[in-house]
């Protein structure tokens, strides 16, 4: 019999105790009658290791009292009997399509009502954004008719095939159905077919709904900001779903003067049209086609200029004309000054940079840092010999989101892989960066970590300090011989700089400000943020609504821009049709899996038993 934990079966110790107890026991006093006691003394040494012994095993207080022990132990090894089982039918996984063309008409309530009528007796509720998101898991029928009542569609493209992934993953025990919802106007991933092919070879029930009818609509499919002449133009692009000419009625409204103007684009059927708006002022600026339609998702273009303001920024280095100090000082509306050490008051600057090569911070300006990041500062910290474990003082090391080592040499090159997905990432070739020398330093438990080797070592994390936030940028920027990578002669060097300096609280770029849905960006800590419909307390923010969210003090604008997604016209019937082909699947998995019957209960319950019989057995002897 296989136990979950043997380790437990080492309270089976606990018998000898008692044993020892039982031996122990003082004894009934016995009159020896003399003319006897001769013939008794003969027979004791004989006897009396048999009579203890055989006391022991004839007392019902000793055996239950062992039998005790014994079950109370091998319950703690949770003991386990296993057994084939048939894949359940009774956990009923619902992907609900939460993607923008579900916005159409009453296609999302649609899809409502029809995962009503499949809730069973166990349920889970997944909604397919850009990336599956899991609304309730492995509850019942009333919690789940609540949650279903509550959802409402997204602005995103849905990546169907994941979810399907992730109900997989939910039914890899005991197996069950997946029921997916959607209009199937379009997709981002894998073709849903293949993966509803590939939860059937497992054993699953996969059954695909379709929901909506065709409609008209005219949108947003496009939009671009571009600096001409030193001021911000706006260039959208819209399009006619119609099978007819349309006159599109546009309103141009600048929220922070309150100015408004309007304009009128002559589309013909299935054609777009370009709408410039030039001289942008800072702030929002919405774009409404004044029509209603169909789809509301994709009738206003949402701009966000942000409001220029420099930047102090502080360097602090023992070496000069370091690549990352080029970089920093190209980028706009950023005043960079270079020192020596950090000086008592930090209070004026936006960002500091901390670039020492051998030099290690003193005590007084590792305070002075510290006061400065719990109030809120931003810091960052550039790998080197002067943070190792040899070098620095543990109050700096408190500071840091890393625990560093020592400097580790790499004839062979490490190579980087991005660990999480964030603005930080795209478009920096990492994996072309080669490291042949770099600090060893392991993340702390309230860090993140974006960027690390293959050898899972960070190279770029983040962590709070107070108020503050504190980034360790594990690729040192030395150059010529004592190069410790290649980073600075690739050209995403400073591209990488700039966002850094944006992500860490300046403007950064016009198009930071201007997102589209689907986008998914990590934040320093976890911060309240406002979204188009409320607001919520995050550390990762997916952008799955159109409108303005309201982020670490910027306002960014977030757009559908995505032609499929605006096709109304129903074409799901074809992912049907090949969804209900007859060629079967070729089974991966058997019908049956194995299931593990714990035993502990049962004992526990015999316990009781046994108990409730020793006291009954002690108050019939009168000593209770």
């Amino acid at each position: 019999m296989p136990f979950e934990t043997p380790l437990a079966l080492a309270a089976l110790a606990s018998i000898i105790p008692l044993i020892i107890l039982y031996l122990l026991k003082p004894k009934p006093l016995q009159v020896q009658v003399p003319s006897l006691m001769f013939l008794l003394d003969i027979k004791e040494e004989k006897k009396r290791f048999y009579t203890s012994i055989t006391k022991l095993i004839k007392d019902p207080l000793f055996l239950i009292q062992l039998l005790v022990l014994i079950l109370l132990a091998l319950a703690a090894a949770a003991p386990y009997l296993e057994t084939q089982e048939a894949l359940s039918g009774e956990h009923t996984v619902l992907i609900i399509d939460a993607s923008a063309s579900m916005q159409t008409d009453d296609r999302f309530d649609d899809a409502i009502s029809k995962a009503e009528d499949y809730v069973s007796k166990k349920n889970s509720i997944i909604l397919a954004e850009s990336t599956p998101v899991t609304i309730l898991e492995g509850e019942g029928s009333q919690a789940t008719y609540d949650a279903l009542d509550s959802l409402e569609a997204k602005a995103t493209v849905a990546d169907i095939s994941s979810a399907v992934s992730a109900g997989m993953r939910m039914l890899s025990g005991e197996g069950g159905n997946i029921v997916v919802i959607s209009d199937f106007a379009s997709w981002n991933g894998d073709d849903p077919v293949n993966a509803l092919k590939l939860a059937e070879s497992y054993g699953l029930t996969v059954q695909f709904v379709l929901v909506g009818n065709d409609a008209d609509n005219v949108g947003f499919i496009q939009g671009s900001i571009e600096v001409e002449d030193g001021s911000y133009t706006y260039t959208g692009v819209v399009k006619n779903y119609h099978n007819s000419r349309q006159i599109v009625d546009i309103e141009i409204e600048r929220l922070d003067s309150g100015k408004t103007n309007t304009a009128s684009l002559n589309i013909p059927a299935r054609s777009t049209k370009q709408l410039r708006i030039t001289s942008l002022g800072t702030g929002i600026t919405e774009v409404r086609i004044k029509d209603d339609d169909s789809l509301p998702a994709d009738n206003i273009a949402y701009i966000s200029i942000p409001r220029i303001s420099d930047r102090e920024l502080l360097y602090v280095t023992d070496t000069d004309d370091l690549p990352s100090e080029v970089a920093l000082s190209l980028i706009p509306n950023i005043d960079l000054k270079q020192l020596e050490g950090i000086p008592d008051d930090l209070s004026g600057y936006n960002i500091v940079v901390i670039a020492n090569k051998e030099r290690a911070l003193a005590g007084n300006e590792i305070a002075t840092l510290s006061s400065y990041l719990n109030n809120g500062g931003r810091a960052v910290f550039i790998a080197s010999e002067a943070l190792s474990s040899e070098n620095a003082l543990t109050e700096l090391e408190e500071l840091l989101p890393v625990r560093p080592l020592t400097v580790e040499d790499a004839e062979d090159g490490v190579t980087l892989e991005v660990v999480q997905e964030t603005r930080l990432s795209e478009d920096i070739k990492y994996e072309e960066v080669a490291m042949y020398q770099y600090l060893n330093v392991t993340g702390r438990i309230d860090s993140t970590t974006l960027v690390a080797t293959e050898e899972e070592i960070p190279m770029l994390v983040y962590g709070s300090v107070g108020d503050g936030t504190v980034v360790y940028f594990g690729i040192n920027d030395l150059t010529g011989e004592e190069a410790w990578n290649n980073f600075h002669n690739l050209p995403e060097y400073p591209v990488f700089w700039f966002k850094l300096a944006g992500w860490l609280g300046g403007t950064g770029s016009v198009q930071e400000y201007n997102l589209k849905t689907g986008t998914i960006s990590a934040l320093a800590k976890e911060l309240e943020i406002t979204t188009p419909s409320g607001t919520e307390t995050v550390s990762r923010v997916l952008y799955d609504q159109t409108g303005v969210y309201k982020v670490a003090g910027k306002e960014i604008a977030v757009n559908l821009y995505n032609d499929k997604e605006s096709d109304t016209s129903l074409e799901g019937d074809d992912v049907i049709e090949r969804a209900q082909a007859d060629d079967e699947p070729g089974l991966v998995r058997a019908s049956s899996y194995t299931a593990k019957n714990y035993l502990d209960t049962y004992m526990i319950i015999i316990v009781f038993a046994l108990v409730i019989l020793e006291l009954l057995i002690i108050r019939k002897r009168g000593e209770l």
